[in-house]
């Protein structure tokens, strides 16, 4: 068997934020792999620091968090040594990200095309037809009707606003697209549909996933391997058959026994 390259490697990763009472050491020290074309799930409790990491990835942070020590590399690329401009060209490009929140992520003013328009001009200078047919591409491309990119957020299903969302995020073909919870709002029917959905294109298109969920049963079912995070470290990494069948640590296990299973619900 051939393995894998990384595509994104992270070394002693140290983010702080800054407080009335001091720094506050939100992730410390990690080291992550994702390696190309793979499913690297992040899974832990709320508050452990995932989410920190995903915005460290994509150097989101804002004062008053800092990324304090470490490195990132993308395809080999330094991204903590990007200046602003490369950076807005790299993002999106290289990585893009779907939020917990869709709502929260589009505009509410704005039509669903303005914002596929504003993500395209903005990266390429494409003219308004092109983003046009682009735009439509992307959206059949997550089974919605073109004619919806005239609607406004509000106008479209939970499920529908997080699809749009996803096709934001592969309107650039980036190598790497980061999940931060994604279907956390949606029912259990429309989660399915839409991780079947983020599946398919993954083996259509090639790209590297990190999906990161405190649902470690949903985790198990779509990751290559498994990372768990505790109080800002990375405690465990493994293939998800060693992380499911025989975690080496006891918050692992303990993450399981918190589970609820059918036998226990009757």
């Amino acid at each position: 068997m051939v393995q894998q390259s990384n595509l994104v490697e992270v070394r002693g990763l140290k983010v702080d934020f800054m407080t009335t009472t001091g720094l506050f050491t939100a992730v410390n020290a990690v080291d992550l792999d994702i390696r190309r074309g793979e499913v690297m799930g992040l899974a832990g409790e709320s508050g452990c620091g995932k989410s920190t990491i995903a915005f460290a990835l994509m150097r989101l942070h804002r004062p008053p968090a800092i990324i304090s020590g470490g490195s990132i590399r993308v395809d080999g690329e330094d991204v903590l040594a990007l200046t602003p401009q490369a950076l807005r060209r790299w993002r999106w490009r290289k990585v893009s990200m779907v939020f917990q929140s869709a709502m929260n992520s589009l505009n509410p003013v704005l039509t669903i095309f303005e914002q596929f328009r504003d993500v395209l001009v903005g990266h390429t200078g494409m003219r308004r037809d092109a983003a046009r047919a682009r735009a439509e591409e992307l959206m059949k491309l997550v089974g919605i009707a073109a004619a919806r990119l005239d609607d406004y957020p509000h106008q479209l299903s939970g499920g529908m606003r997080q699809r749009v969302v996803l096709a934001m995020a592969l309107a650039l073909e980036p190598e790497l697209i980061i999940m931060d919870e994604p279907t956390t709002a949606l029912d259990v029917v429309v989660q399915r549909e839409i991780l079947t959905e983020i599946m398919a294109l993954k083996a259509r298109l090639g790209f590297s996933l990190l999906f990161i969920t405190h649902d470690l049963a949903l985790m198990a079912q779509l990751a290559d391997r498994i990372a768990i995070m505790l109080k800002g470290l990375i405690i465990e990494v493994g293939a998800t058959r060693q992380i499911v069948e025989a975690p080496e640590q006891s918050y692992t296990r303990a993450l399981w026994d918190a589970m609820p299973r059918l036998e226990t619900l009757s």
